[in-house]
């Protein structure tokens, strides 16, 4: 008997998320799936782990036929609980994470929790592809996507992923052109904050601000996302500046 593709799928925006109920369609046809995800929205948590309080799973029944668990952590604690609790002596042949509710190109890849979800997989030494559409609403249309990932994780399983382990696709709205590898914009966040006062007379802020796109260069993530064209930036987590490094060596003779 053909063993079927041990698939692990988790999200950032939590267990009863649509935007994770669309990826487990797409993939529960392609391999066994098993889930595990937040108990509640965790967006932009980033790659943070819980180290000051235990770790809770639950199995839930939230797919049909589906093996399905929510944790009381983190999208990282997930996928950690996943690979050395849940299933720690079977190995994962994939691990996607999304579909997220929103964009995760460019600089949001540092905030995502989606992305690091999937990054940490990678660690592990696991294939990991985060999915995003770019769209924040809760009842978002992921129908237009469903074949593209279906394919996107196909490929990623029978031919592997090249020189990475880890994809960041970014899904436009609308009507999809086709599909672009690119690199990361250089955008970035322009920070507001909303100041206001609590009942007690104590001030809060919301963080609000808004996204600066720059002039998104023709490869890069941002310019196909605008283009109508699915973006995949291969991805991965050593942050070395390696062609700055020449330029610092007055810094190794430092003597004090």
């Amino acid at each position: 008997m053909i063993r079927q593709p041990l698939i692990l799928v988790t999200n950032d925006d939590g267990i009863l998320a649509p935007g994770l109920a669309a990826l487990v369609e797409v993939v529960r046809e392609i391999g066994e799936v098993i889930v595990v995800a937040p108990d509640s929205p965790q967006s932009g948590k980033g790659h943070a782990i819980t180290i000051d309080e235990p770790l809770r799973i639950n199995e839930v029944e939230a797919f049909d036929e589906v093996r399905a668990y929510e944790c009381s952590g983190t999208p990282v604690d997930c996928v950690k609980l996943a690979m050395n609790v849940i299933e720690k002596d079977r190995p994962f042949d994939l691990c996607v994470s999304g579909i997220n509710h929103g964009s995760n190109a460019s600089i949001n890849i540092i905030y995502s929790g989606t992305l690091s979800a999937a990054m940490e997989a990678s660690l592990e030494g696991v294939n990991s592809i985060g999915f995003s559409l770019l769209d924040y609403s809760f009842d978002a249309d992921f129908s237009k996507c469903k074949s593209y990932i279906a394919e996107i994780c196909r490929l990623a399983l029978e031919h592997g992923l090249g020189e990475t382990n880890l994809l960041n696709v970014n899904i436009p709205l609308g009507d999809i052109k086709g599909v672009r590898i690119c690199r990361q914009a250089e955008a970035r966040w322009v920070e507001e904050f909303q100041q206001g006062k609590d009942p007690r007379g104590k001030s809060y802020y919301w963080l609000t601000g808004r996204f600066d796109n720059g002039s998104s260069p023709e490869e890069t993530d941002l310019k196909a996302l605008d283009e109508g064209y699915i973006s995949i930036v291969p991805s991965m987590h050593d942050l070395t500046h390696y062609k700055a490094i020449a330029g610092l060596t007055k810094f190794a003779e430092i003597k004090v």
